[in-house]
Formats: structure tokens, C-alpha cells, sequence
């Protein structure tokens, strides 16, 4: 039986209650299995409600005025994974990006994927790319799916890129800079994020977003992925409008400085 679909909601919460909201947001979505396996549940239908919400907690970042969002959705490591586990992931972004696209698109979302696609099989990779081309010119919310993704990765791609383009005499190496160096990430294109939230209780990384997370603030949540509500988003939005955002300086020089 065909999963159900789901309407993005269309919440107006008060936005000066909430606070300063990350321009730029990060998930690391995780604790699918562990919530099925709590609830006696097949470990497939911990990712069938992980993907689900997927799409409730972008519409509420797009209401409460972020315009970058970047979720981790496949890393390089999840191919160690049980193979019946890796073909449900697989058919789970094929649904999505078959039965959703279009209403993304009515909502002026803009999706994009980054990380390695080659491997993918060529039906996935071929709708990855058609939703881009569709979506390409809306601007409400940037959606950006890491799929096949690491931070070592990414570093190790953008490594080789640059040392390309200095054999190519694109590059002078002696003008090489982190700035420099920085053009050649996944998301090179977007400002570094803001806020990270990880859901599922884990206090790590897992190799996600390694360079662009220098200055990013992190907000670890106990909430398995399916059940991260507007109401948990809204207290890791709390959460980081309280903090103090230095960037190696005193608060003082913060303050001079504005």
C-alpha cells in the first residue's frame, strides 16, 4: 500500500516570541531504527516516519525564516549497513522525489543534492538532477540533501580540485587561502551553518559538514528523528538565540565591532 502523502503545514508561529532564528540550519536526522525497535516496530518503518517528517520540519524552518537548510540524509558509511536496510533507503528517496517534488516546488522550496551521487544507480541519480532542474529557481527555502555524504570527503574532493586547477595554472599556489580552498566545497555556494541540531541522544558528528562546522553552534536532543516537532525546533531555536556568538572574540570586541 502506497504511503500516504503529506501536506506541508502552513503554521504562522509568532516569530518575535522565537527570537533570532539560524539564517543557516543543519540536521543530522537520527534514531529511525531506535524508534521503530521501541515500539516493536520493523526497522523499515522507523525510516518511512523519519521521511515523513522530514518534510513537517522543513516547512516549519521556511515559516520561522531560515533560508538555508542542510540534512543529513545518507552518509559514506551508511553502505555498511544491511543491504535490505540500504535498498529501503534507496526507495525511500526515490518516493520522495517521484510523489514531492511538485509540491516543494509550490512551496518555492529549492532542493539540491551534495556529496558522492556516481554511486547511486542511474534512475536515482537521473531524479536527483530533474528535481534540481525543477525547483532551480525558487528561493523561500534552500533544501540541501547530503546523500553519500562525509566531511572527509568533501575535504579530500576539494583537495583535488584545487590541486587541478593549480596544474592547470587556474590557481597561483602561493594565493592558496582557507577562503581559496573554501570555493571548492559541497557547499561552497551557501553561508556556513549557524546551528546544528543532532537528534537521537548521540553527542557526536559523524563526520558530517568537518570544515564549514568552525563557528556552527551545536544542539544535541534526545527526540528520536520521528518525533522532532515544531515544538522541539523551537527550543533549539531558544536555545541558539541565547547564545553568544564570539568567533574567537571577547564579547566586548563583538560589541565594539557592531
Amino acid at each position: 500500500m502506497p504511503e500516504p502523502r503529506l501536506k506541508l503545514i502552513d503554521s504562522s508561529p509568532n516569530r518575535a516570541a522565537l527570537g533570532p532564528t539560524p539564517r543557516h540550519l543543519a540536521i543530522v536526522m537520527d534514531g529511525n531504527h531506535r524508534w521503530a525497535r521501541e515500539r516493536r516496530l520493523p526497522g523499515a518503518s522507523g525510516h518511512r516516519a523519519g521521511a515523513k517528517n522530514l518534510k513537517t520540519v522543513a516547512e516549519a524552518c521556511a515559516d520561522r525564516g531560515v533560508e538555508f537548510l542542510t540534512l543529513f540524509a545518507f552518509s559514506t558509511e551508511n553502505w555498511r549497513r544491511p543491504k535490505r536496510e540500504v535498498r529501503l533507503l534507496l526507495d525511500l528517496m526515490r518516493g520522495v522525489l517521484k510523489d514531492d517534488v511538485d509540491e516543494l516546488n509550490s512551496k518555492q522550496v529549492r532542493l539540491r543534492f551534495v556529496g558522492e551521487l556516481s554511486r547511486f544507480p542511474g534512475d536515482l541519480q537521473h531524479l536527483m538532477a530533474q528535481a534540481e532542474r525543477a525547483t532551480s529557481s525558487n528561493s523561500r527555502l534552500h533544501l540541501t540533501i547530503a546523500v553519500n555524504f562525509g566531511g572527509r570527503w568533501d575535504i579530500g574532493q576539494a583537495a583535488r580540485a584545487l590541486a587541478r586547477a593549480v596544474r592547470d595554472g587556474e590557481v597561483d599556489p602561493e594565493e592558496i587561502t582557507e577562503e581559496a580552498f573554501g570555493r571548492f566545497l559541497s557547499l561552497a555556494s551557501i553561508p556556513s551553518p549557524d546551528l546544528c541540531i543532532r537528534t537521537g541522544g548521540e553527542r557526536r558528528l559523524s563526520n558530517f559538514l568537518l570544515w564549514d562546522f568552525a563557528y556552527t553552534e551545536f544542539y544535541f536532543c534526545d527526540d528520536y528523528w520521528p518525533d522532532f516537532d515544531e515544538q522541539r525546533l523551537d527550543q533549539a531555536f531558544a536555545d541558539f538565540a541565547s547564545r553568544q556568538r564570539r568567533y574567537g572574540r571577547r564579547i566586548e570586541e563583538r560589541a565594539g565591532a557592531s
